[in-house]
């Protein structure tokens, strides 16, 4: 399966994870999609009355370094370890 397809193969399975999965776990989900689908950081960071988002921002500004299919690769091994970690809990 070519790199692309498994990646977006995985982006479907990572909206199957429990509602438990820990936040920090999406955040590394969400900082590897935006570097694997649109690359680095490319909007200011949001002020601090809006941490939600600034969270998100922040944890894409942490991928930034990575290329397009070093994001994929590493979003793909993260969202396969965190479905074993939800069928091991189950």
């Amino acid at each position: 399966m070519a790199l692309q397809e498994e990646f977006e193969d995985h982006a479907a399975k990572a909206k199957t994870l429990p509602e438990t999965t820990a936040d920090a776990d999406k955040l590394i989900l969400y900082g590897l999609f935006k570097q694997a689908t649109i690359g680095p950081v490319n909007t200011s960071r949001p002020g601090i009355f809006n941490p939600r988002d600034r969270y998100k921002w922040d944890a894409w500004k942490a991928v930034e370094a990575k290329t397009k299919e070093e994001a994929m690769n590493d979003y793909i091994t993260k969202v396969k370890q965190l479905l074993e970690e939800a069928a091991a809990a189950a």
